[in-house]
């Protein structure tokens, strides 16, 4: 019985998707623009994206500079959109607010442009150019519609934005440390704090820094030892302005009191040259 229901759904579907395809290859063949245009909003108010797409891509030429075009413009972004195609949305969500800027529907189509940026937005591994658009789209929006009840939902999505790219940049910085380059990943820990000093991470990547330069001192030769231990002890003593409450703090202290001791026995080496000569 279940097979029977399956397959009865099997055919109903083929039967109207075949019946749909003959009656859009119908209205294709009319030279009756007004009749394809109210098949194809009648085919977007189904959500059939596809055909309806299909015919506005027919018929924006004939009603471009018509009292029509908008709404049709209008549905033919949201088609790109709906069929996931987010690159097109955007140039169309862009092409309407530059054909309509004075549109009721203006802030709606402004933060949907925004918003396909952001869907098109990669994982963190991924080169990140369309999350910089899309934080710089959600922003503006949020500069030119303050008072938009969309406005909180687009510095949420500005935040998940930032956080990826931080995640990147922290994932760079600890490629440099796993591979030895003790000195780039100071360098690199470094700035990952400054672009990001609201992040609840960003006293970990001050310790990080601290660490790595620590490593850096320790495997650098004699005669450059002493300043890099320095460099360590002034990371560690801007930790403790910038993060007195860290719970990091005693792990930092750990790096900072090494760095120290091995200021003071190179101290002690070079003293121990100068008496000797």
């Amino acid at each position: 019985m279940r097979n029977i229901l399956i397959i009865g759904c099997l055919a109903a579907i083929v039967f109207s998707t075949t019946a749909c395809n003959k009656e859009l290859r119908k209205i294709e063949k009319t030279n009756n623009v007004e009749q394809k245009l109210a098949y194809a909003n009648k085919m977007y108010e189904k959500k059939k994206y596809n055909m309806a797409q299909t015919l506005y891509d027919e018929l924006i030429p004939v009603f471009k500079g018509t009292d029509k075009f908008e709404q049709l413009y209008y549905n033919y972004a949201y088609c790109s959109y709906y069929l996931k195609d987010y690159m097109q949305a955007t140039f169309h969500f862009k092409n309407y607010l530059e054909a309509f800027p004075s549109s009721p529907r203006a802030m709606e189509i402004d933060y949907m442009q925004a918003y396909s940026y952001y869907k098109l937005s990669p994982k963190a591994s991924l080169d990140q150019t369309n999350t910089i658009k899309a934080i710089a789209a959600m922003q503006t929006f949020i500069d030119t519609y303050p008072n938009s009840d969309k406005s909180a939902e687009a510095s949420l999505v500005i935040e998940m934005l930032r956080k990826k790219l931080e995640l990147k940049e922290f994932n760079a910085c600890e490629l440099y440390y796993n591979i030895g380059h003790y000195k780039a990943a100071g360098v690199a820990f470094t700035n990952l704090m400054r672009n990001y000093p609201d992040s609840e991470k960003s006293d970990q990547y001050k310790y990080l820094a601290i660490k790595a330069y620590y490593l850096y001192a320790k495997n650098s030769i004699f005669t450059k030892q002493h300043e890099r231990y320095d460099r360590v002890v002034s990371e560690y003593k801007e930790f403790l302005d910038r993060y007195p409450q860290s719970s990091l703090k005693n792990d930092a202290e750990k790096y900072y009191n090494l760095a120290v001791n091995n200021i003071k026995s190179l101290e002690n080496e070079q003293n121990k040259e100068i008496s000797n000569q």
